[in-house]
């Protein structure tokens, strides 16, 4: 779904970029009130791990694969305005680094592949949760399903824009039946990865994921006779793991990913580059701006072993991404806990 150079005009690609800024913006804001003490050492975790599993990609047809996208990952593990944030920094790094999506259209892709699929998620999933038991499978089975929506809702998304913007003189209604179909595929895997992930952190620490947040029961006090809720939640009783175990094997696994399994991962096109060459999308497509990267490719240059070469590429940027995006998550945790320090405070409150 990375978009590259010169499929989108300039005056869409501008747009699109005034769009992915603001939404960027608000959901700076935004994650100042979901970042706490348990979700900003996950957060840049959480940016690292999409980053790892983007390089999973996998077979969904004949000649054509797919990976995560992870908006839905993330919206549902850490909120919804960070996990916008968590995959912005996920493709700035794969842009800059890895010559993978356009810079001049590093905003179609925020727009398509960060924004569209965290919200669309984030609503489906929480609209699941007001229909579905008050248990912890029923976070998973929310997650499934509103993975699974978020990657055809990138597709259309992209159609449209492609509608406003294409370069090329391709009839729309070929571009959205390939781009929906292959992407409804690809949907099921995102859906398994996700619900996976979100299903192994609630089985350990149910109260870091941030989708889970008022499912989990409260001490019961009896007062004057009447059952009434303690004002604190019962400590989670399945989860004996800590933070640091959590985050630790999170790195661990990311690690692993990015630096061995991703040589195993299919060489096929993903869907959009499979479509876009069947339906001649890619012919004004452009050189990319950093394809003479060091990193270009997910390889480290002038490293001729290719199992070498990718795999140092992975673990490079499963760093630069958990640096980069802990950086940033705690910058604004530390903004919110200034804001809300008793100094800052009206005087009398």
């Amino acid at each position: 779904m990375h978009v590259p150079d010169g499929f989108i005009n300039a005056p869409v690609s501008a747009a699109t970029g005034l769009v992915a800024a603001g939404a960027v913006a608000v959901s700076l804001r935004g994650a100042r009130r979901e970042l706490d003490e348990r979700t900003a050492p996950l957060a840049g975790l959480v940016a690292a791990f999409i980053f790892a599993v983007q390089m999973l990609n996998f077979p969904v047809a004949a000649g054509t694969s797919g990976h995560l996208l992870g908006g839905a990952l993330a919206a549902i593990l850490v909120g919804p305005f960070t996990g916008v944030l968590c995959v912005s920094v996920v493709l700035l790094m794969q842009g800059i680094l890895f010559a993978d999506g356009g810079l001049t259209a590093l905003g179609v892709n925020i727009t398509d592949m960060a924004i569209v699929t965290t919200v669309v998620s984030y609503a489906a999933f929480r609209g699941l949760l007001k229909v579905l038991p008050r248990r912890r499978r029923s976070i998973t089975v929310a997650a499934f399903v509103s993975a699974l929506l978020s990657v055809p809702a990138a597709a259309v998304a992209f159609t449209l824009i492609y509608a406003l913007g294409g370069t090329t003189d391709v009839a729309i209604g070929k571009v959205a039946t390939a781009m929906i179909g292959v992407h409804v595929l690809i949907g099921i895997g995102e859906a398994a990865i996700t619900a996976l992930t979100v299903g192994a952190v609630i089985a350990v620490r149910p109260d870091l994921v941030y989708g889970a947040r008022g499912l989990q029961q409260r001490l019961k006090l009896r007062v004057d006779g009447e059952l009434v809720d303690a004002a604190t939640p019962v400590a989670p009783a399945a989860a004996p793991a800590s933070r640091r175990k959590v985050w630790i094997t999170g790195l661990v696994t990311s690690l692993v990913l990015a630096g061995f399994v991703s040589f195993y991962a299919s060489a096929s096109p993903d869907g959009l580059e499979k479509v876009a060459k069947d339906q001649g999308i890619d012919q004004r497509a452009k050189k990319h701006h950093t394809e003479d990267s060091p990193l270009a490719g997910y390889g480290v240059k002038d490293i001729s072993d290719a199992r070498i070469s990718g795999g140092l590429a992975g673990v490079i940027g499963v760093g630069v991404t958990i640096v980069a995006g802990t950086g940033v998550f705690w910058a604004l945790r530390r903004r919110r806990t200034a804001d809300t320090s008793p100094a800052s405070l009206p005087e009398g409150v």
